[in-house]
């Protein structure tokens, strides 16, 4: 029986991440993750931050962030009830490298930013008509390093990407805007062949913001989305709070949040429906939230 299984492991390791017991397993992910739910002497603990996350192949656009996959695989700690003690922790331990490697990208995302600044002439110019704005996990303390493709080449990144949206005055000369392109290119690209990190950046002006404030199609929603729940990385304070206030003038906090409590009905359905899911059934209309294609989508 898969349940007793588990609890053998489990009995002889003590406490261990959903990862680390599906490594020791060897069962397919969402049998384990069902058998685990199904113990009655199993309890696992999660230490996710549920936000909110735009997805094509989501009806309605909106669901969870993490998946429930990435949940259990990564943030989740699972342990016996004769466990508890160690269990609890396992999953502050857990808390506290996922903050720290929160902090890590943030730096990161940073000195990479400073560092293409540092190359330019106009540099000054710059930072007064444009500010820096980063999203995503890291704004959540919820960035993870474990490996997955990168999105145009495939080859293997560090976890968690660090989305940067550089927001420029409407005045801003196109030749600054482009020597910093092609400066931040460059520290991207280094970025990614020696360490393993992914940015993904976009150039966008005031004037692009306003435009896609008006929320009407599914781009338009992920860049509010990004916008919204983004922080100021680097740059002019003066235009980071002015975004901030379109946002909200064009009622955009509410939209979304309207959006995360749809997407957070559907999750707990979700998790009551695929618990009920037999071994012989290969359809169920949930499974777009166990197994979601990715964890990000493009920026816009």
């Amino acid at each position: 029986m898969p349940e007793k299984a588990i609890a053998a492991i489990l009995a002889e390791t003590g406490p261990l991440t959903g990862a680390q017991l599906l490594e020791r397993s060897r069962m397919e992910v969402f049998s384990l993750w069902q058998t685990c739910h199904r113990t009655p002497s199993v309890r696992l603990i999660s230490a996710a931050k549920r936000f909110l996350r735009l997805d094509r192949v989501v009806q309605g656009f909106a669901r969870l962030s993490p998946s429930v996959r990435r949940e259990f695989l990564t943030y989740t700690c699972v342990g016996l009830d004769s466990q508890i003690p160690a269990l609890e922790a396992k999953i502050e331990a857990l808390r506290e490298e996922t903050q720290r490697i929160s902090r890590n990208k943030l730096s990161t995302a940073r000195d990479c930013v400073i560092s293409a600044l540092e190359a330019l002439q106009d540099k000054n110019i710059l930072l007064e008509k444009a500010c820096f704005v980063i999203a995503g996990d890291v704004v959540y303390d919820m960035s993870h390093i474990v490996s997955r493709p990168e999105k145009s080449t495939g080859e293997m990144v560090r976890g968690s990407d660090l989305d940067i949206v550089i927001v420029v005055e409407d005045d801003l000369s196109q030749e600054i805007v482009r020597a910093f392109d092609a400066a931040f290119h460059k520290r991207k690209h280094l970025l990614l062949v020696n360490d393993r990190e992914e940015i993904d950046y976009l150039i966008k002006s005031l004037s692009r913001v306003r435009q896609q404030l008006q929320f009407d199609v599914f781009s338009s929603m992920v860049a509010c989305k990004i916008l919204d729940e983004g922080r100021l990385l680097y740059g002019n304070p003066e235009i980071y709070q002015t975004v901030k206030r379109l946002l909200v003038e064009q009622g955009i906090p509410e939209k979304l949040r309207n959006l995360e409590q749809k997407a957070s009905a559907s999750r707990e359905l979700a998790e009551v429906r695929l618990l009920e899911v037999r071994p012989e059934e290969s359809q169920c209309e949930y499974f777009d939230l166990f197994y979601t294609h990715a964890e990000e989508d493009e920026i816009y």
